[in-house]
């Protein structure tokens, strides 16, 4: 009975910290992106979409970029319906950003040219997820994610940062996942490239901080998005339990939360208990705008391995479980 108050007491007081830090984190002053120019990867469904809409609500000038031209249609027309402004331009642009450099180099300056505008803020959203063990992964789908993930986010990001340094201003979005936080079962090479992307995104934070630049790492949950229900069409058992412990956010939360902390400054984008105490878990040496976020992380840091310890321990007994069910089913480990 005491080892369950004392679990209860524990809970309580994690809860109480992540409201009061975030509290402190939402009154930091909000940059102001209404005129601004917003480029979106990924902005014609999901979490991309959602972050696009809420640019445009807040009166900035967005263009969406994805693959599908059908989609890029309706999505336009969607956020025209979150026009705050007369003169507001949502316009879209078909490209492929991880065909190579220089086609996604030549597409953004067509995309600035036209709009008479550069970008002053871009939202990486474009990625996709292929799960299954590691042996059971194949190269070309390993290498698929490395490309749409990694690259696809790195060449327009190379693209815009030398001409924000240059500006001194600018914001730039990486959208990452829990995943480039702590290794899952089953999510090996999606892990592998979104772990890349917080190795980007930590660099250019430290080459571009004083020439103006933020950076903002989101690293979403499980969301409700098309390709959410694309990635669950692979998923071994023990990723799907493992995974869906933490339940799934809407997309228009994410989306908006992305865009929010990112007008902040805040390294990090987070939402829910969860994804909280697993950046605090992993902050390793990435930076944390603010003191009080940093003296919080120094005295929790020890308590919440203890968490991880458990954590990963459930785990692991999830996975002994699965490979014993199918064991008794007659499968294979």
């Amino acid at each position: 009975m005491e080892h369950q108050t004392e679990i209860i007491l524990t809970v309580l007081g994690i809860a109480f910290v992540h409201g009061l830090v975030f509290y402190l984190v939402s009154r930091k002053p909000r940059t102001n992106i209404r005129g601004r120019h917003v480029l979106v990867t990924g902005g014609s469904s999901g979490i991309g979409l959602w972050a696009a809409a809420e640019c445009v609500r807040l009166g900035a000038n967005v263009t969406i970029v994805a693959r599908n031209v059908k989609l890029l249609e309706k999505a336009k027309e969607q956020l025209l319906g979150y026009k705050t402004r007369e003169d507001q331009r949502i316009e879209y642009r078909s490209v492929d950003l991880a065909k190579s450099y220089e086609s996604v180099e030549g597409a953004l300056k067509e995309i600035e040219q036209s709009s008479g505008q550069p970008i002053f803020m871009l939202v990486n959203c474009a990625g996709m997820a292929i799960c299954g063990t590691v042996e059971d992964t194949t190269p070309e789908d390993a290498r698929l994610l490395m490309d749409v993930n990694y690259f696809a986010t790195f060449f327009p990001t190379r693209y815009v940062l030398a001409k924000m340094k240059a500006a001194k201003e600018g914001i730039i979005v990486i959208t990452a996942s829990q995943a480039a936080l702590v290794g899952i079962y089953g999510y090996g090479a999606y892990a592998a490239s979104k772990f890349a992307l917080r190795g980007l995104a930590e660099t250019i934070a430290m080459e571009a901080k004083n020439r103006g630049v933020t950076v903002t790492l989101a690293l979403p949950a499980d969301t409700d998005t098309p390709g959410f229900e694309r990635e669950n069409q692979s998923k071994p058992e023990e990723t799907r339990i493992i995974s869906g412990s933490g339940g799934l956010a809407k997309p228009e939360d994410v989306g908006r939360r992305i865009v929010h902390d990112a007008l902040k400054g805040s390294f990090f984008s987070i939402m829910g208990l969860e994804s909280w105490i697993l950046s605090i878990l992993c902050v390793g040496m990435a930076p944390w705008k603010g003191p009080v976020l940093c003296v919080l992380q120094f005295y929790l840091l020890g308590p919440l391995r203890m968490v991880g310890l458990l954590i990963q321990w459930n785990f692991q007994r999830i996975i002994k479980k699965c490979a014993k069910d199918r064991e008794q089913r007659g499968g294979q480990n």
